[in-house]
């Protein structure tokens, strides 16, 4: 009987698929201004499609066929799920090399997912798809120069060079030298990703939610929802997938197909470089020296090529590299979290993929050294395509969470919790997917309550959360603004980094100070009478000593732990 109803739930994808691939394909071809392209999508996409389909569908069979029957808490039922993760994670590993594009962001976003999804999926995609990015070849790279600046690029450059140094799922980049003698890196956008991008991003949303409606626990709508505002800015759906119901799905996905102008905008990305700069050089000029991004070459650059400056530099999680340029990683760690934490609660506008690829570390240029030596870091900021601004309510909200958090104020996690959008009920879990803490440790007020130290208990302990309390999760992740699911996104690069560089409590403490100076400053814009000024004055007093206590205990620890 069950299996009976699981190839009734195959052919429905399948029918659905087939409805798909042939409705209004003769007609859009006929209507287009371009119906070469047209005809290319209607080809591709189709495939694109039934391959989905195919694959949703054998993952599902797969996990309700091998799990029937098999007793909740089994030794045996454990064995065979961790066999089912391990295919269905290379299933869809292969899916989306495949398909490339979205796919591959997809995946490199299951990757991040540590403790949120089976950790057979985290390991598959973490292993593969930073390192395997499909590369387009010399002569695509040549039809986009031909298309964006009118020549090849041996003609726009005195030397080009047509092997990248870096693909990532958008674009790849090439070192080339201006005829003026100036070393530059060139990315340009891989040709499939305008062909098929809106596509690919309805059809994945529009079988997510089939699947969770076909079966109610498989509910991953959250993580189509964070991938849909990780891409590069794009134009808005002529109709909103979110309003899409069984009964009109088809018809709303082939329509948005081809109403959909995604606009993977490399002018876009480069204005973001530039207020991102100019953020730090205005509202915290304290490290503007610190935080590099590269110039741009205006005159070379269009939405599908970017000309920027080139950097020498070590990749921010590359620690035997940065002691080899003199500097210390730790510096390295602070100098990070401070950057973060300066756009996050001060600039409300968040440099939202900050994982290692994209941040470089050199000595600061001015040579400047701290008192024993060691050069003093600058970090250089690459890929400035997905940004975020924060609004001032949510911004304050956040830097509230977080300042509550450093000092386990229960009350304040709580308070602001709720108002970002977690609900009432569902706030300690909120807190422990921002800080991967229990709530235990969370309102602990030993002072490296929040300080994660990567043992296999940890991992065991916070591994079995997420497996208890997925449909919690699930649910959490739905209701959360998409804002704070890139913070979260954010949250879980440089948590990332820092571990790599051997995180301490000191970070916190950093999160702490600037999250207190940005919820002073935004009450100080609200208040406008002496005596509300005078109470906000006497609350910024307690939060410094509160942090100097924490200065001052983090001290005697680290005392502590070298004595013993």
């Amino acid at each position: 009987m069950a299996t009976r109803s699981l190839w009734r739930t195959r052919a429905k994808l399948a029918v659905a698929a087939t409805a798909l691939c042939t409705g209004g394909a003769a007609a859009t071809i006929a209507t287009s201004d371009d119906p070469a392209a047209a005809l290319k999508l209607c080809t591709a996409v189709p495939l694109r499609l039934l391959r989905d389909s195919a694959t949703a569908a054998s993952i599902v069979f797969d996990y309700q066929y091998s799990l029937w029957g098999l007793p909740e808490g089994s030794n045996e039922r454990a064995k065979i799920k961790h066999e089912v993760h391990l295919r269905s994670a290379r299933k869809l590993q292969e899916l989306c090399f495949r398909n490339g594009g979205i796919y591959i962001k997809l995946g490199q976003h299951i990757g991040q997912l540590e403790y949120l999804v089976p950790q057979e999926y985290v390991l598959t995609m973490r292993e593969s798809m930073l390192n395997k990015c499909p590369v387009s070849s010399y002569d695509q790279v040549c039809e986009v120069f031909k298309k964006e600046l009118g020549e090849t690029p041996d003609k726009v450059f005195d030397e080009f060079d047509p092997k990248p140094i870096a693909s990532a799922s958008l674009a790849q980049v090439h070192i080339a030298r201006t005829h003026d003698g100036q070393k530059v890196a060139v990315k340009v956008q891989h040709t499939h990703m305008t062909d098929t991008a809106a596509a690919d991003q309805a059809t994945v949303e529009f079988l997510v939610n089939t699947l969770h409606r076909l079966f109610p626990s498989f509910d991953y709508r959250w993580l189509v929802a964070e991938i849909r505002e990780s891409l590069p800015k794009a134009s808005c759906l002529k109709i909103p997938l979110s309003e899409f119901t069984l009964s009109r799905n088809l018809d709303v996905l082939l329509y948005n197909w081809f109403a959909y102008d995604m606009e993977l905008d490399f002018l876009i990305e480069a204005k973001n470089s530039v207020k991102c700069l100019e953020n730090f050089r205005k509202l915290s000029p304290h490290i503007a020296d610190y935080v590099y991004a590269p110039e741009v070459h205006w005159s070379l650059s269009t939405s599908k090529l970017l000309t920027m400056e080139f950097m020498d530099g070590a990749y921010v999680n590359d620690v035997i590299t940065i002691q080899k340029l003199g500097i210390q990683p730790s510096d390295v760690a602070r100098l990070v979290s401070q950057t973060f934490a300066e756009m996050m609660f001060k600039h409300g506008f968040v440099h939202c993929d900050p994982h290692a690829a994209n941040l470089l570390v050199r000595p600061l240029p001015s040579g400047k050294r701290r008192i024993f030596g060691k050069k003093k870091p600058q970090l250089i900021l690459l890929d400035h395509g997905l940004y975020k601004e924060l609004d001032f309510s949510t911004r304050f909200s956040y830097a509230s969470l977080w300042r509550a958090l450093v000092f386990s104020d229960a009350n304040g996690i709580k308070e602001h919790s709720v108002k970002l959008g977690a609900g009432e009920d569902l706030y300690v879990l909120f807190a422990g997917i921002l800080t991967m803490r229990p709530w235990n440790r969370v309102i602990d007020p030993a002072v490296d309550h929040l300080v994660i130290k990567g043992s296999d208990s940890d991992r065991s302990e916070l591994q079995m959360y997420a497996s208890q309390y997925f449909p919690q999760i699930s649910e959490l992740l739905r209701r959360l603004p998409r804002v704070i699911l890139l913070m979260l996104k954010t949250n879980d690069c440089l948590r990332a980094v820092n571990n790599s560089l051997g995180s301490s409590l000191e970070t916190f403490l950093i999160i702490g100070r600037v999250s207190s100076e940005a919820v002073v400053e935004a009450k100080m814009m609200q208040m406008k009478s002496l005596f509300s000024r005078i109470d906000i004055w006497f609350e910024e007093f307690l939060f410094e000593a509160r942090l100097l206590a924490l200065q001052i205990a983090f001290w005697l620890l680290r005392v502590r732990n070298a004595l013993t």
